[in-house]
């Protein structure tokens, strides 16, 4: 089908598109009868037990009470049967109630996502379309803060940012451009023209021609990759299924020398069987003893201390917002053998903050200097992102880079939005790939000229400065420091860290300021640099030591590039000089090369980096079949 951004599809070509590519909902696996659900639960190997000792239990109930009555308390013949009988029904009860509960929650989270609406053309005029009714063919308006709702190609880009950390792993807007791709990006895994279901418009807004809804998506594919079942027992499971087997065998040994120890008795009394009645009646005898012997040796509360462990494990974690679908998964993370975790939000905050701003000479600017007072100028009014308090945190609203600065004024004690209120934007150039840099004009207070700021790519904005300014105020000829302020920027780079550069300028009478949406300066006054990252928790390192001395292995897979996954282990403490080539792989790498090439080098394996999430689902089961708990 091809695209028409100025009709969109009619209403006959939608519902032909439909039918021939799907509606935009990811395909649910079979759900299976409730009542099936509740008797799996009786598979677990000692309520098999249990149910076993439940029917020998009442078969000895009744036949104590028809053979044997008694004056008073034929009723307590039942207790044992009926005592057996409610663990066995609390114990699969539990489990039900717990799963199913989860199981709710889950689809009602997924329905309202599915409900979200969208601006999408069509007929000629721009209709609101909830989610799950885009389809292929659409083209469909993104706007910032939504999350997207197919993949699809642009067709138009206004200083557009994408977060794909749900994709890449990488916690830092990535600019998506518009309609022709450049020569060879095709090979790469998320192309710089193309977005995709589930990630996020974080700044500006573009249209999309939507190319694969559903299950065709790229979120798709790995929904489905997920929702295979997956065989592989819990520690848990393992374990009970041994003790069953333990107790049935021990029970059976134990049954057949007490039937031994018996017959042994009767013929050392008897000397032979003289009235067969009488030993017919003794071998039933002891056949019921034999019985009864099996019955109490199981354990009957044990299943039922299980199931109310593993619930109360699993209403602790719905607690804190982690949804268990089943509950012997909960169990899994105290049987844990290898521990394969994301970078983003998990290792790391997943916000951007300042490492370190630093003056030209390798200082730090000082409170109430000329210099710092600029710099916030620079950090406050160049720029487009704001904060938003939410549930007790500072979120970034706009481009992450930028709030990262936002945060670092913040930190210091200033009021940004006050310190953009005392300026007065006179002319302002957003940020763009081509340009690499963000300026801003602006009427300071008490200022007789407008004052230019501009902030970007350090190479750029260097490249359009004389001069640098010092603690002081001075200023000072930029051409001798560049050698060392490039020297510490590669440093920074090698971290993984983003760099920018903060520069200002104040225009002379009659100069130009912008032409052809540029900087028309090329004598700019650099007043820092800016290293950028996304730290690390404060609880990370020490949580990885404590894995590493219980005998747990780490291993870091993500879709950020290996400097920065590299830095990042580095500073948890899981990359050292006795790391190899072995120890970290890419994702293309890991994705060639065969099961069998594969596992002998997981064990050594400490990163993968640039990882797709499907490999991150093949590591795993590599991983199990090695016999480790993941």
């Amino acid at each position: 089908m091809k695209e028409d951004i100025t009709i969109g599809l009619t209403t006959a070509q939608v519902e032909e598109s439909r039918a021939k590519f799907g509606a935009n909902t990811l395909t649910e696996p079979p759900r299976t009868s409730p009542w099936i659900l509740y008797l799996e639960k009786f598979r677990d190997p000692l309520i098999i037990i249990l149910l076993l000792a439940w029917v020998l239990s009442v078969g000895i109930a009744f036949y104590t009470f028809y053979t044997s009555p008694t004056e008073a308390g034929e009723f307590s013949l039942f207790l044992e049967p009926l005592g057996i009988l409610f663990a066995v029904l609390l114990a699969t009860g539990l489990s039900f109630y717990f799963e199913q509960k989860a199981d709710r929650e889950f689809g009602v989270l997924n329905q309202v996502n599915e409900r979200t609406a969208y601006q999408v053309l069509r007929d000629g005029t721009i209709a609101s379309v909830p989610k799950a009714e885009i389809v292929v063919g659409d083209i469909v308006y993104l706007n910032t803060g939504e999350e997207i709702p197919a993949d699809g190609k642009l067709v138009e880009a206004i200083s557009l940012q994408v977060n794909e950390s749900s994709l890449t792993g990488e916690p830092v807007a990535n600019k998506r451009i518009e309609a022709q791709a450049e020569e060879g990006e095709e090979e790469q895994a998320y192309p710089a023209h193309c977005v995709y279901r589930g990630t996020a418009v974080v700044e500006g807004h573009g249209v999309m021609y939507v190319t694969a809804v559903g299950d065709a998506t790229e979120t798709g594919k790995v929904f489905k990759g997920i929702q295979i079942e997956n065989d592989v027992q819990t520690p848990l499971d393992v374990q009970l299924e041994r003790l069953a087997k333990l107790i049935s065998k021990g029970g059976y040994v134990l049954a057949g020398l007490l039937v031994v120890f018996r017959l042994s008795h009767y013929f050392y009394m008897h000397g032979a069987i003289t009235d067969w009645f009488s030993f017919g009646n003794f071998m039933l005898n002891t056949v019921m003893l034999a019985v009864t012997l099996l019955v109490v040796a199981v354990p009957e509360g044990l299943p039922m201390s299980v199931s109310l462990s593993l619930a109360y494990s699993m209403r602790s974690m719905m607690k804190t917002n982690n949804l268990v679908r089943r509950m012997h998964a909960c169990e899994t993370m105290g049987a844990t053998t290898v521990i394969c975790t994301d970078k983003t939000g998990t290792l790391t905050q997943n916000q951007m903050r300042v490492h370190e701003l630093l003056l030209c000479d390798g200082q730090t600017p000082a409170a109430e200097t000329s210099v710092y007072r600029r710099i916030l100028e620079c950090v406050c009014q160049n720029s487009t992102a704001h904060l938003e308090q939410k549930e007790g945190k500072l979120e970034v609203l706009g481009n992450p880079t930028e709030g990262a600065l936002l945060l670092w004024a913040k930190d210091l004690g200033v009021d940004y939005l006050g310190k953009r209120a005392e300026g007065e934007v006179v002319e302002q150039l957003t940020f763009s790939t081509q340009r690499k840099y963000m300026a801003t004009l602006v009427q300071e207070p008490g200022e007789i000229a407008p004052v230019l700021l501009v902030k970007g790519a350090p190479e750029i904005v260097m490249g359009k400065a004389t001069h640098w300014m010092d603690g002081e105020g001075a200023m000072h000829e930029l051409e001798g420091l560049l050698p060392s302020l490039r020297e510490r920027l590669h440093d920074f780079q090698k971290k993984g860290m983003r760099t920018l550069a903060l520069a200002a300028h104040t225009p002379s009478d009659g100069e130009a300021v912008f032409a052809d949406q540029k900087v028309a300066s090329d004598a700019l006054t650099l007043l820092a640099i800016v290293a950028i990252s996304d730290p690390v928790r404060p609880d990370v390192p020490a949580a990885i030591a404590e894995c590493q001395s219980a005998g747990i292995s780490v291993k870091i897979v993500t879709g950020d590039t290996v400097l920065t996954a590299t830095e990042i282990a580095r500073q948890i403490g899981l990359w050292d000089e006795s790391c190899t080539e072995r120890s970290a792989i890419s994702g293309p790498e890991f994705e060639a090369m065969s099961d069998e090439d594969l596992q002998p080098r997981l064990k050594d394996l400490r990163l993968m980096y640039r990882a797709r999430p499907l490999d991150k689902s093949r590591l795993t089961r590599l991983l199990q079949q090695q016999g480790e708990v993941v």
